[in-house]
């Protein structure tokens, strides 16, 4: 006996609606999980982005003024490199600091930067991470600098506490997803239990199994999928208030982290396939148990 998407569509709504108050559940229980986990995925993005800088090791970055004369860069390098604290430091051009700016800001900001107006760097790394602030001191202001930048305690703090938010998060989105599992299976159960004598009939006259599954599968994947679509209207609104918060503070942590819509959209993407599988799989488990001969 075919399958027909006439049929699929107008079980699933029926089912659907039957059993709403249990579908309502279902879906905020997806909902609040996953919203949970794609939080838990922005603060990971976002720590990357603020750290992306300092993931060689690097402790402070002496940005040089586009139009710094090669004297002044060596004598900078030299004062730099003899301070006792200092173990090294590198020569980094202006297109390597506009590739790098290319892939920590956002696309609207990165297509107003250009080599030209790029400042060329120094980056160093210490021989104790708390010495920043001394070189932020001595060489702030000096001809041929054009800012120092070091990674702060609250940075270093912040990741302490993204990594520590990060697996509550998980933790928390993973017994969400399990409780969601549970009601997507109830709720099937639930529409099969009050559909029995009406699917008992359908055997009797030839239905497969699978003929009277699909409807009910359906019905669990729409519950995830609707699910993880508020979940990730969620993340995108996230990524909103960051933006917001951080815009007029370029120098605070969250300006920082700040990334570009593709990886939102990447993150959101990761979201809705987790609730299609969290609701497929509840639905068909449940429907196995019924059908199963």
């Amino acid at each position: 006996m075919a399958v027909s998407v006439d049929y699929v569509a107008r079980e699933t709504a029926s089912n659907l609606w039957r059993n709403r108050l249990m579908t309502i559940a279902a879906v905020l229980t997806v909902a609040v999980s996953l919203s949970l986990a794609g939080a838990a995925l922005l603060l990971r993005q976002g720590v990357a982005h603020a750290t992306m800088k300092w993931e060689h090791g690097v402790n402070v970055l002496v940005f040089l003024d586009a139009g710094i004369t090669s004297n002044q860069k060596t004598s900078l390098n030299q004062q730099l490199t003899a301070l006792p604290y200092v173990k090294s430091c590198l020569y980094r051009s202006q297109q390597y600091d506009y590739d790098e700016a290319r892939q920590l800001l956002p696309p609207d900001e990165s297509q107003a930067l250009t080599v030209a107006t790029m400042p060329s760097s120094l980056r160093c790394v210490l021989q104790n991470p708390d010495q920043a602030q001394a070189i932020y001191v001595e060489f702030r202001g000096r001809p041929g600098v054009q800012a120092v930048s070091y990674l702060s305690q609250a940075v270093r703090n912040m990741e302490q506490v993204v990594h520590i938010l990060q697996w509550v998060f998980i933790a928390v989105a993973l017994i969400l997803l399990l409780s969601a599992s549970v009601l997507i299976l109830n709720t099937i159960r639930l529409a099969i239990f009050a559909r029995r004598r009406e699917v008992a009939v359908m055997k009797v006259v030839g239905a497969t199994n699978w003929f009277i599954r699909v409807p009910f599968m359906c019905e669990g994947l729409v519950q995830g999928v609707l699910g993880a679509l508020v979940a990730a209207g969620t993340v995108v609104l996230l990524h909103f208030l960051l933006d917001h918060f951080a815009a007029g503070s370029p120098n605070s942590v969250l300006y920082q982290m700040r990334m570009p819509g593709s990886q939102v959209l990447v993150t959101n993407v990761v979201v809705v396939m987790v609730g299609l599988v969290v609701g497929t799989l509840g639905s068909a488990f449940a429907v196995r148990r019924f059908l199963d001969t």
